[in-house]
């Protein structure tokens, strides 16, 4: 068996779970642009989200944003039975800035393949969730155990306004489903997700004009930064999933003045606990003074190492079961690119990340989802809301 359903298998036609009719569904999400840094973008997603739940019978609490983030909703379904039961997890944030949608990433479809900001990363996951829970009440009046689904602002930066909403809300329940992309060319889950740690960094130069004979008097912070950046990165062990990036660098006044300050991020991850040792001791090690130039370290926001474990991989095996009921194979294992999943894995309550559509090109101007992939995950999703117990 394959990641999709073999040709021929109709899973996705006459139940409510045709590919064409969800993805017409998904245009209006994609169309609204929702980067972490504009709110009322990200606060018109949780309009769409809310509106989507409360047509699915649930009932809606809105929390107000904090630190220049969006709103969380959190909507919530009764199941046939009570107690602790699932939650479903993810963002309606994305990285494409305002204007991508009438730029580098229009709304556009070629072949299987549907492009646009965010329809990988992650609102095609989220939508599938909705429409997967909309069904099951429709056809079976609640599922199985209560479902909570929470809709997150700000992910895309580390979830700094909502981890602990998070953590609290996945403690509360007995799994967690996060509808982030899928990996690869067959669809595989996410069962662990290396750690992610963030840094700023700054240097401090010294001032002399560029243009003058003198200027050999001065420190060019912005060269130094050049140089760090240089052995940061070469620190990465790609092989081993172990790598530093350099996303972001600001440095300079005026061209003809010698920089005296340079600030840039790093995000470093780390497949294992020895590695984010590594990465701790490595970038600390930097802070100091270099040729004359100050260097500052700040360490920032942690995605915590989430490992398969007992309770994670037993919700996998029921997945898998799902799938193959529906003609399809499905494979797992621990990936790079951190979510929320992170966060509720490291606390050992069951987290199955990686349910969302398949695709690829997430954070880039290539980013599509495959449309054939729609009906049957968005059935996975619903045969979980109805046979976890």
């Amino acid at each position: 068996m394959s990641a999709l359903p073999a040709a021929g298998a109709r899973i996705d036609n006459d139940d409510g779970f045709d590919s064409e009719e969800i993805l017409a569904g998904l245009r209006e999400w994609i169309a609204v642009e929702s980067p972490t840094v504009h709110p009322p973008g990200v606060n018109r997603m949780m309009d769409l989200a809310e509106a989507a739940m409360r047509a699915a019978g649930a009932t809606i609490e809105r929390l107000p944003g904090t630190d220049g983030y969006g709103d969380v909703v959190r909507a919530t379904i009764p199941g046939r039975r009570e107690g602790p039961g699932i939650l479903v997890l993810g963002h309606l944030d994305t990285v494409h800035l305002v204007g991508t949608l009438d730029g580098a990433l229009p709304m556009r479809r070629d072949g299987d393949r549907f492009y646009g900001p965010g329809c990988y990363d992650m609102k095609g996951g989220m939508y599938l969730a909705c429409h997967a829970i909309r069904r099951v009440v429709e056809r079976s009046g609640a599922p199985e155990l209560p479902v909570t689904f929470l809709f997150i602002p700000d992910e895309e930066v580390g979830s700094p306004s909502t981890r602990r909403l998070i953590e609290d809300a996945a403690r509360r329940h007995a799994f967690v489903l996060v509808p982030e992309p899928a990996k690869g060319a067959d669809g595989r889950l996410v069962t662990g997700r290396h750690a992610f740690l963030r840094y700023k960094l700054r240097t401090f130069g010294r001032p002399a004009h560029a243009g003058s004979e003198n200027n050999r008097l001065g420190r060019s912070a912005v060269r130094a930064m050049a140089n760090l950046i240089e052995r940061i990165e070469g620190w990465s062990d790609r092989d081993r999933g172990q790598t530093y990036s350099v996303g972001v660098v600001r440095g300079g006044t005026f061209v003809n003045v010698i920089p005296i300050e340079c600030y840039a991020e790093i995000l470093c991850v780390a497949p294992t606990e020895a590695d984010m040792d590594l990465v701790r001791e490595r970038m600390g090690g930097l802070a100091g003074e270099e040729d004359g130039v100050r260097i500052e370290v700040e360490a920032g926001s942690v995605r915590p190492l989430f490992q398969p474990h007992p309770g994670t991989l037993d919700l996998f095996d029921r997945a898998e079961a799902i799938a193959g009921d529906l003609g399809f194979e499905l494979k797992h294992g621990q990936f790079g690119g951190g979510s929320d999943g992170n966060f509720t894995g490291a606390l050992g309550i069951p987290t199955l990340d990686g349910l969302g559509v398949m695709g690829d090109g997430a954070h880039t101007h290539g980013e599509h989802l495959l449309v054939s992939s729609l009906g049957p995950r968005a059935r996975l999703l619903a045969g979980l809301f109805d046979r976890l117990a």
